[in-house]
């Protein structure tokens, strides 16, 4: 899932990571294999960012952290894929800025 520019404000200040720009070399293969997301990396490996499904009652929109390739070394230079992996981390999304309750720009 992509998010929009505020979406990944949140996020980064809720997840300690790094994202990847659209423009990035790499941006072209990791698409080809995990389809057109909004990436992040960080110490756990490469991640995205999925909707999280509640309670009708709640309002805050929410969405996970998912794992999908993990550092192959100490030095955080090789990725190696696996089977999508939720984590426990939770990101909580304020739509204060006004963009609803979807996640894309």
């Amino acid at each position: 899932m992509k998010l929009s520019p505020t979406r990944v404000e949140q996020t980064l200040r809720q997840f300690d990571a790094h994202l990847i720009p659209d423009s990035h070399p790499a941006m072209k293969q990791i698409k080809v294999l995990w389809g057109d997301h909004t990436y992040f990396l960080a110490v756990n490996g490469l991640n995205i960012v999925e909707p999280l499904e509640r309670g009708s009652d709640d309002d805050v929109q929410a969405g996970t952290v998912v794992n999908l390739a993990n550092w192959t070394d100490e030095t955080a230079t090789s990725l190696a894929p696996h089977e999508p992996e939720s984590t426990e981390v939770v990101v909580e999304f304020d739509d204060a800025a006004g963009e609803g309750p979807d996640l894309l720009n």
